[in-house]
């Protein structure tokens, strides 16, 4: 169920029956829901929803109707799959963030979806087709990365599907690769809740990238040690988007979310 501040009156979320509909709230002074765009926040690897709690306080005070659905992080099309059908059943215009991995996600969930209007990429990957968010940066080219056998442990898994093996950042590992600016007690806990990461969703090849086509801004995190900050400004510049740099951690959107917000809101405007 999607939740909604109680300042919203007369908002009507249609379940299973059709598109989700919002009234108008204070925050809009004179306009109507539908002028505001539907933010989506996709977490990535190592992640989960909760990791835009700070993203979603910000942009609901803004008057911006939210939702930050949970990445299965299983396989790169099937994820991509479901954040697309997530995005297809919101009546009115889109703006889709992913944070890391979910750049990936994202890349290819908003082609099947006509109503994403920009793209945000928070500390993320931009592949283009045939890339894999294992392959897409060189790491002698591109240093910086912590992530690789010394910080992350394989548990093979069995679900309905078969059987795979995840990935996890080793919990003495988390603070310094992921969260260092964070309070430790606060970088453990994040490291204690992280969600598996598929290696068949890191090693899936990218499609067509929705950045070609969509109007794109990427937020650098120029303190990160998950994702190369040279590498995250590469691969920005190859999709001609919009570019934010903030001095932070790879957990930005915990540690800096008014930063993304702006951001936000500045793609919501210069799409209008």
């Amino acid at each position: 169920m999607l939740h909604l501040p109680s300042a919203w009156r007369g908002a009507a979320v249609a379940l299973g029956l059709g598109a989700i509909t919002m009234s108008t709230t204070p925050a809009m002074a004179g306009t109507t829901a539908r002028t505001l765009p539907t933010v989506v926040l996709v977490h990535g690897a190592f992640a989960d929803a909760s990791s835009w709690d700070g993203v979603i306080a910000q942009l609901q005070r803004r008057g911006y109707p939210v939702i930050a659905p949970a990445n299965p992080l299983r396989s790169l099309s099937g994820d991509a799959a479901y954040i697309a059908s997530v995005v297809k059943g919101i009546r009115g215009k889109v703006v889709l963030v992913g944070h890391s991995y979910g750049g990936t996600v994202i890349t290819n969930a908003a082609r099947h979806a006509t109503n994403v209007k920009a793209l945000v990429y928070v500390a993320a990957f931009l592949p283009d087709k045939g890339e894999s968010t294992q392959t897409v940066l060189d790491p002698k080219k591109y240093p910086g990365s912590l992530l690789g056998p010394a910080t992350l442990e394989q548990r093979p898994y069995t679900d309905t599907a078969g059987k795979g093996v995840d990935l996890y950042i080793k919990q003495s590992s988390f603070p310094k690769v992921f969260a260092a600016d964070l309070p430790i007690a606060k970088a453990r806990r994040m490291a204690a809740a992280q969600r598996p990461f598929a290696v068949a969703a890191y090693s899936g090849p990218s499609g067509a990238p929705a950045w070609k086509k969509i109007p794109a801004w990427a937020v650098i995190s120029t303190q990160d040690k998950a994702i190369s900050p040279a590498g995250q400004r590469w691969m920005a510049r190859r999709a001609k988007a919009h570019v934010i740099e903030v001095k932070s951690s790879h957990a930005i959107s915990v540690s800096h979310p008014v930063a993304i917000v702006d951001t936000v809101v500045e793609a919501d405007r210069r799409t209008r």
